[in-house]
C-alpha cells in the first residue's frame, strides 16, 4: 500500500524559510515522478514542483523558480521541498503526489497523479 505523509509546514514571516518532507512507502521511490502542489483557499490547485525520481530532472512553476527546491533522498524514501523567501501568496495546504506510470517528461497536471498525501499548511504573514 502506497503511503505518502507530508511534515514540515508552518506559519512564517514573509521572507522566511520552511523545508517541507514527504515520507514515502510501500513503493520503489526512485522510479517516478512526483510533485508538489498547493491549494490556497478559493483558488485551483497549483503545481510548484515536480522531479523525475529516477533521473532527477526538475521543473518549476514560475510562481516559485528561484526561490523553491524539490529534491530527494532515495536512502530515506523522502521528497523534500526547500522553500525560502516565502511570500504571503505562497500560503496554502502543501500536497505531495506520485505518479505509478513511467515518465521521461514528468506531468504538472494533479490528475496525472496517483497517490497523494494529506497535505501540510503553510501560512506565510507580511
Amino acid at each position: 500500500q502506497v503511503q505518502l505523509v507530508e511534515s514540515g509546514g508552518g506559519s512564517v514571516q514573509a521572507g522566511g524559510s520552511l523545508r517541507l518532507s514527504c515520507a514515502a512507502s510501500g513503493y520503489r521511490f526512485n522510479r517516478y515522478c512526483m510533485g508538489w502542489f498547493r491549494q490556497a483557499p478559493g483558488k485551483e490547485r497549483e503545481g510548484v514542483a515536480f522531479v523525475n525520481t529516477g533521473g532527477r530532472s526538475t521543473y518549476y512553476a514560475d510562481s516559485v523558480k528561484g526561490r523553491f527546491t524539490i529534491s530527494q533522498d532515495n536512502a530515506k524514501n523522502t521528497l523534500y521541498l526547500q522553500m525560502n523567501s516565502l511570500k504571503p501568496e505562497d500560503t496554502g495546504i502543501y500536497y505531495c503526489a506520485s505518479t505509478d506510470s513511467l515518465y521521461f517528461n514528468c506531468p504538472r497536471m494533479g490528475g496525472q497523479y496517483n497517490y497523494w498525501g494529506q497535505g501540510t499548511q503553510v501560512t506565510v504573514s507580511s
